[in-house]
């Protein structure tokens, strides 16, 4: 049963140095304070999966020096632009850059969830994308004749990370249509949430609640952190933060800009 961490930083001690850490997409609930903290922390060499696709966070991990192996079908800052160290370390070569596609990433932890060892696909036939990944594999359909079938292997990270509205004194989370979240958490060895608040009851027993609650028993550790997700936002709760966004891509499109960004955003203040 999952834990109510007395501090964030108890909360992700699961993520270590060199472990694969699986996080979503930038609308669905992004634990922004505790990547933040993970900074903080100095963590190292991380695989990181972003399922989908990723902006800030894994902007920030990158450019921080967090991330070894990135594995996503694309990083930007959307309408602000590039993510600019994600483009810098990529220009340098100095993370190793796993292509991937959206739904190829899905049916990986899919395959994981299913404790299968992987899922087929067919849309990747005929791209460019199977040549940089020896990983997949091509067969031929074995109930057909000439009919080739791409094979994907089960995704499995060490720890899934995301933010959420609530949780309950049990661990339950209350995820509401973020259906992603249920794969993810089903896939990984630990999952560690964060969430706006502490719901007074029983999440699975509440008629409303109860099908978008992710079970207490798939999560290692949850910790409060009202407004978890700033500057990005929380479906249904607050928005993403659009100046503070475009400060970040003002100040990252240089080496000195982004330290200047993580002293005043990351080792001396948090989210406002």
């Amino acid at each position: 049963m999952a834990i109510i961490a007395r501090t964030l930083d108890d909360a992700i001690e699961p993520i270590t140095d060199g472990c694969m850490l699986a996080v979503p997409r930038e609308t669905s609930g992004v634990a922004m304070a505790a990547t933040r903290a993970l900074i903080r922390r100095g963590v190292r060499r991380l695989h990181l999966v972003a399922l989908p696709t990723s902006t800030l966070q894994a902007d920030l991990l990158i450019g921080a020096g967090c991330v070894e192996t990135l594995e996503t079908s694309a990083v930007s800052l959307g309408e602000f632009g590039p993510a600019p160290r994600f483009t810098a370390a990529i220009l340098a070569g100095s993370i190793r850059m796993m292509d991937a596609t959206c739904p190829a990433l899905h049916a990986q932890f899919q395959a994981a969830e299913k404790g299968v060892p992987f899922m087929p696909l067919r849309g990747l036939i005929g791209s460019d994308v199977l040549v940089h990944r020896p990983d997949w594999k091509v067969m031929d359909n074995p109930f057909g004749n000439n009919d080739p079938i791409v094979l994907l292997p089960a995704l499995k990270p060490d720890v899934v990370l995301f933010h959420a509205p609530m949780a309950d004194r049990a661990g339950n989370v209350f995820v509401g249509i973020q259906r992603e979240f249920f794969a993810m958490a089903h896939a990984a060895q630990k999952t560690i949430v964060t969430v706006e608040k502490i719901y007074d009851g029983d999440l699975l027993h509440d008629p409303l609640l109860a099908a978008g609650t992710l079970p207490g028993f798939y999560v290692e550790a949850v910790a409060v952190e009202p407004r978890g997700a700033w500057p990005l936002p929380l479906p249904d709760h607050y928005g993403i933060d659009a100046a503070h966004m475009a400060e970040y891509a003002r100040l990252a499109a240089t080496s000195d800009g982004f330290a200047d960004y993580l002293q005043r955003y990351v080792h001396e203040r948090r989210a406002a």
